[in-house]
């Protein structure tokens, strides 16, 4: 198990999860707590638009990609900048260039993909998480293509895990297939963004009704499964494994 995996909860304003009160913490400020739901864990990180720097990263300076949370660290030390936390954010191809669309401080690297494919990312309905001025969306990939809005950070994935506050139609309750998952789910006002990890093996279906029912999220987005990697700082917790696509993370000044 992950270190902070049976952490205390803590009761955060932030974390719409009322079925887990605990009573308050000096702790209270940090981004990511351990949270659980129906027996199993999850690690949950929260953004606030207007506040809180979200970001999206790729290719270094050098134009390679990143990779890992440390060469990500030490390009924003260069400008007294550190992560808050960051996970990985979207499925990669073997050479780790995004599978769907992929934007970056208003630049789009990848375009948007709507057709039916193989994988998770092709299971449609699939969806795009934006980071606009306005606040936070994870939106359908198809409807995004009608009416996309002007994301300062954007990056497509799949399945969607909730859609307008139903559940994914192809995702089956009771199925064997369990793994470490990653995603983001929005709140309906657009002004949180909750990115969680979870601590165990667990379904797309029982994924995806801890965002709709603990985070209260009606539209949410998988990440990936298995590859899935969490890095937070205030945790003592920076994941390691296998290169990394695109990461999205929390930037915040660097500890002096």
């Amino acid at each position: 198990m992950r270190p902070g995996a049976l952490a205390p909860i803590l009761a955060l304003g932030w974390l719409a999860a009322a079925a887990n009160p605990a009573p308050a913490s000096e702790n209270a400020s940090l981004p990511c707590v351990a949270h659980s739901h129906e027996g199993r864990a999850y690690t949950v990180c929260a953004a606030h638009a207007g506040q809180d720097d979200i970001r999206l990263w790729h290719t270094a300076p050098d134009g390679m990609v990143y990779g890992s949370f440390d060469r990500i660290e030490a390009t924003l030390a260069e400008s007294d900048e550190s992560l808050a936390f960051a996970m990985n954010a979207g499925m990669y191809h073997p050479d780790r260039a995004p599978v769907g669309l992929y934007v970056e401080d208003g630049v789009e690297a990848m375009r948007l993909i709507t057709a039916r494919g193989p994988g998770n990312f092709g299971m449609l309905p699939n969806g795009v998480f934006c980071v606009a001025p306005s606040g936070f969306a994870v939106i359908e990939s198809r409807s995004f293509a009608e009416t996309a809005p002007a994301c300062d950070h954007a990056t497509q994935s799949g399945p969607m895990l909730v859609i307008d506050g139903e559940l994914h139609p192809r995702f089956i309750a009771d199925s064997t297939s369990r793994l470490m998952r990653n995603g983001v789910g929005v709140s309906a006002d657009g002004r949180t963004a909750y990115f969680a990890i979870t601590e165990q093996g667990v379904n797309f279906h029982e994924f995806a009704q801890f965002f709709r029912e603990a985070l209260d999220t009606p539209n949410a987005l998988y990440f990936d499964g298995n590859v899935s990697r969490l890095h937070a700082p205030a945790l003592g917790r920076s994941d390691g494994g296998r290169q990394m696509g695109p990461v999205v993370g929390l930037v915040q000044p660097a500890a002096r």
